[in-house]
C-alpha cells in the first residue's frame, strides 16, 4: 500500500485540511499520514481561530513519519508561516521526497486568510521548486504570477509564470471562472486541459484540499501526472456532486461518494438478479410484451443511463416461463432507463422499473390489485419531440407524471403508428417493482 503524507492545517469541522485528505487517500486506496501545521477553530461559516504548531514539532512529526513509514508521495496544504515553510522545506529536502504536491493554500472557502502576507515570498522561494506539482486555484494563480485570470489564454500564461517560479509541473483549477469547470496542466512543453461539468452547490468546503490529496495519492500509485490530474478531477467532481448539506455555509464534499458509489453498484446488480428470479419462480410470461421486457434499477442520484442497470439483450418469454439473455449491467438499457430517470425527478426514491404487456386484460388487473395506473397519448406527442430520438418515453412518463401530481404505480399507453402499447410498472427499488408484476400475473391467472 502507497505511503501518503498530508502537511497541513487541521479542520475541526472536517470538511477540509488534514480531515479531508485523510478520507481521500484511504478512499484512493493509500496509507494516509500526517503532519499538523496549525489547528483551526473552523466550521462551515468559516474560520474562528487559529494556533500555529511550532516549526520545531513540525519538524519532529515529519522525521518520526519518514525515519519509520516511509513516503511515497505528499502533498501540503496550510503553512501559515515563513517559520513552518522553511521547516517543511527543510525536512522535504532531507528525506528526499520527490513527488510533492504543493497546494498553495492562502484563504479559506469563507475567506480568512491562511498564510500570512510575509509568508508569500518563502512560499515561493523555498517550497515551489521542490514540487513535482502544484495546483493552485484562480486567485491562487494570480497572487503567483503577479497578473489577473480572466479566461483559458490568461490561465495559460499565468501557468507559464508559475513554471518558471521552479515547479516542474502546474495545475491550474478554473472553478472561479465562468462556464464549465476546466483545470489547465502545463508541463514546460505542452497544455493539458481537463474539463467537467459546473455542479451548482454551496457545498464545496475543502475541494482544494481533496484535489491535491488525490492527486498526491495516484502519483504515489504510480499513474503517470496527466493520468493522475484527469482521475483526480474525476474524483473531486464526484465528491461535489454528492456533497454534504452540513451546517449552516458552505458545506464539505463527500469524499467517501466515489468509493460508495462503487460498492452501490454491485448493490443494484445484486438487487436486480434477486428480483428476476422472483419473476422466474412467477413464471410471469404471459406479460412480457412482443418487443420482449426490461427491468431496470437506478444508482441513488442517478443522470443519465450509463448510471441505470438493466439487461442487456432484454428478458424474454420461453412459453410461460421467462429467460434474461444476460446478467444485468450499466448502461443497458435507454428506453427503460429513461423512464427511471424520469421518475426520479419528480420523486428520487423511485428508481426501479419494469415494461410489461398493454392489454385490457392487464389494465383490469391493475384495477383489481389497487395500483394506481396513469395513461398518455403519443398521438399528442409534440413534432419536434418525435423527431430525437429516444425523447418519446421521457416526454410520455413526464406528461403522466405531471398529470399525476406524483409517482403512480404505473405509466402505460397505447401505442402508435410502428409503436406497441406497454405498460411500464414503477417502484422504489426491484422488490417492489417485481412484488406488483407478480400480483398481476396471479391475478391473470386466475379462472
Amino acid at each position: 500500500m502507497q505511503r501518503v503524507l498530508t502537511i497541513a492545517g487541521s479542520d475541526s469541522g472536517g470538511g477540509a485540511g488534514i480531515q479531508a485528505d485523510l478520507k481521500t487517500i484511504a478512499a484512493l486506496g493509500g496509507f494516509g499520514m500526517s503532519v499538523v501545521t496549525a489547528l483551526t477553530a473552523q466550521n462551515t461559516l468559516g474560520v474562528q481561530g487559529v494556533w500555529e504548531v511550532p516549526a520545531e514539532f513540525v519538524k519532529k512529526q515529519f522525521d518520526s513519519v519518514a525515519s519509520d513509514i516511509g513516503i511515497d508521495a505528499a502533498k501540503t496544504g496550510m503553512l501559515s508561516s515563513s517559520e513552518i515553510i522553511r521547516a517543511v522545506a527543510a525536512r522535504i529536502r532531507r528525506w528526499r521526497v520527490r513527488r510533492l504536491v504543493v497546494d498553495p493554500v492562502m484563504v479559506a472557502k469563507g475567506g480568512s486568510p491562511l498564510l500570512r502576507h510575509d509568508a508569500r515570498d518563502t512560499l515561493i522561494g523555498e517550497l515551489i521548486p521542490l514540487a513535482l506539482v502544484v495546483t493552485p486555484n484562480v486567485p491562487e494563480a494570480e497572487v503567483l504570477a503577479g497578473m489577473g485570470i480572466a479566461d483559458r489564454r490568461d490561465m495559460e500564461e499565468a501557468a507559464v509564470r508559475i513554471r518558471r517560479l521552479g515547479a516542474r509541473n502546474v495545475v491550474i483549477k478554473g472553478g472561479h471562472l465562468a462556464g464549465e469547470a476546466v483545470d489547465l496542466l502545463y508541463d514546460g512543453r505542452r497544455f493539458y486541459e481537463f474539463s467537467a461539468p459546473r455542479i451548482e452547490t454551496p457545498h464545496t468546503h475543502g475541494t482544494g484540499c481533496t484535489f491535491a490529496a488525490a492527486l498526491a495519492t495516484l502519483l504515489a500509485r504510480g499513474k503517470d501526472l496527466p493520468a493522475a490530474v484527469g482521475e483526480a478531477k474525476g474524483y473531486v467532481t464526484e465528491a461535489i456532486r454528492f456533497a454534504l448539506p452540513l451546517g449552516k455555509g458552505h458545506g464539505p464534499t463527500g469524499h467517501l461518494a466515489p468509493l460508495l458509489r462503487r460498492a452501490e453498484r454491485y448493490d443494484v446488480i445484486t438487487a436486480l438478479r434477486g428480483a428476476l428470479g422472483i419473476l422466474k419462480r412467477e413464471r410471469v410470461g404471459a406479460l412480457i410484451p412482443e418487443i420482449q421486457s426490461n427491468f431496470a434499477y437506478a444508482l441513488t442520484g442517478a443522470v443519465s443511463p450509463d448510471e441505470v442497470a438493466a439487461f442487456p439483450g432484454r428478458i424474454v418469454r420461453v412459453g410461460e416461463d421467462i429467460e434474461a439473455v444476460h446478467d444485468p449491467d450499466f448502461g443497458a438499457s435507454r428506453h427503460v432507463a429513461r423512464v427511471v430517470l424520469t421518475a426520479m425527478r419528480f420523486d428520487d426514491r423511485y428508481r426501479s422499473a419494469m415494461n410489461i404487456r398493454y392489454g385490457q386484460d392487464v389494465l383490469d388487473a391493475l384495477a383489481a390489485a389497487r395500483l394506481d395506473a396513469v395513461g398518455f397519448d403519443r398521438a399528442e406527442e409534440p413534432p419536434d419531440v418525435k423527431a430525437r430520438e429516444g425523447s418519446s418515453l421521457e416526454w410520455g412518463t413526464k406528461d403522466a407524471l405531471s398529470r399525476c401530481g406524483s409517482v403512480p404505480d404505473a405509466v402505460f399507453d397505447g401505442g402508435d403508428v410502428g409503436k406497441e402499447p406497454i405498460v411500464r410498472i414503477l417502484g422504489r427499488d426491484p422488490w417492489e417493482v417485481a412484488k406488483k408484476v407478480v400480483r398481476l400475473s396471479r391475478l391473470l391467472k386466475r379462472p
